[in-house]
């Protein structure tokens, strides 16, 4: 990759372009979940589906040149694959193969000779296939307190104060569980949204974290965007306060579980959160329960 290429930021978000053959929303979480990896780093993820001819693949990939983007791809036919490395090289536009290589081990490892042609998957018309789809794109749409009004499709719903992995979580148990996930910020001195407390409040589960932990996690993520580190959003006393607040909102009416993320990776809290909602029951339960 260019050395030269500015760290994305707040003020220089870095466009990823994910282009697909498909709908190229598995792809999309792939590369959202790599991003998430880069604290403080602006990611602007743009998906471009269903590209099938070269000139197509030859568009996205101009535009790309023109906004310094990179360009992530999976794409089945060789031949359109072999175009975007060839024509992503020319313009100088940094790319990414992320099936080509694994269809060549496949074809290496059990002598099987690839398709090679789009749409072929063998969940493309299975149901389930369809409802992750869905799931994603809820789970997406409904990031960080968005769409308060359908907060009841969710088959689980994160609430937490910032930085405690809602969004991570979100999109995991969405891309690997098939589940509508949404996930609401709690803000000190700010009332939830009220549709929280109207939902089946076995839907809910708040995220805690430890407050130093906390405290680092923020210092970093604002030294990373070259910001002050000290202030109010990273005060100890504030992070406590925030945190004691959040937990007087979860012990509200209906007691949520409360989950640590202190220190645990994404897979562990994801683990204990699928055990609480298969217990629970209420994956899959209709709006109006």
């Amino acid at each position: 990759m260019n050395a030269t290429r500015v760290p994305p930021t707040e003020r220089t978000p870095q466009p990823i372009y994910v282009v697909s053959d498909g709908t190229g929303l598995t792809a999309e979480t792939v590369v959202s979940a790599a991003a998430g990896q880069f604290f403080g780093a602006i990611f602007d993820v743009r998906r471009r589906p269903l590209v099938r001819t070269i000139e197509q693949a030859r568009n996205v990939i101009n535009e790309a040149a023109e906004t310094h983007g990179i360009i992530v791809f999976t794409l089945v036919v060789p031949e359109l694959r072999r175009a975007v490395e060839e024509e992503s090289a020319r313009r100088g536009v940094p790319f990414v193969d992320i099936i080509g290589g694994l269809v060549a081990r496949l074809e290496e490892a059990f002598g099987l000779v690839p398709a090679g042609e789009p749409g072929l998957r063998g969940t493309q018309l299975d149901p389930d296939y369809f409802g992750r789809i869905d799931a994603i794109e809820y789970t997406v749409s409904h990031d960080d307190g968005q769409h308060p009004e359908t907060l009841g499709d969710a088959d689980v719903v994160l609430a937490g104060v910032s930085r405690t992995s809602k969004t991570p979580l979100s999109i995991f148990l969405a891309h690997y569980r098939g589940w509508k996930v949404a996930n609401v910020p709690v803000v000190l001195g700010i009332e939830p949204p009220h549709e929280l407390f109207q939902i089946d409040q076995r839907k809910v589960i708040g995220l805690t974290i430890q407050a130093p932990r906390l405290v680092n996690l923020r210092r970093a993520r604002l030294e990373s965007l070259g910001r002050d580190p000290d202030g109010p959003y990273t005060s100890l006393d504030q992070v406590t306060e925030e945190l004691a607040y959040a937990r007087r909102i979860y012990r509200h009416g209906y007691p949520w579980p409360i989950l640590d993320t202190s220190n645990r990776s994404v897979e562990e809290v994801a683990r204990e959160i699928i055990a609480i909602v298969e217990q629970s029951g209420t994956s899959g339960l209709p709006a109006s329960v």
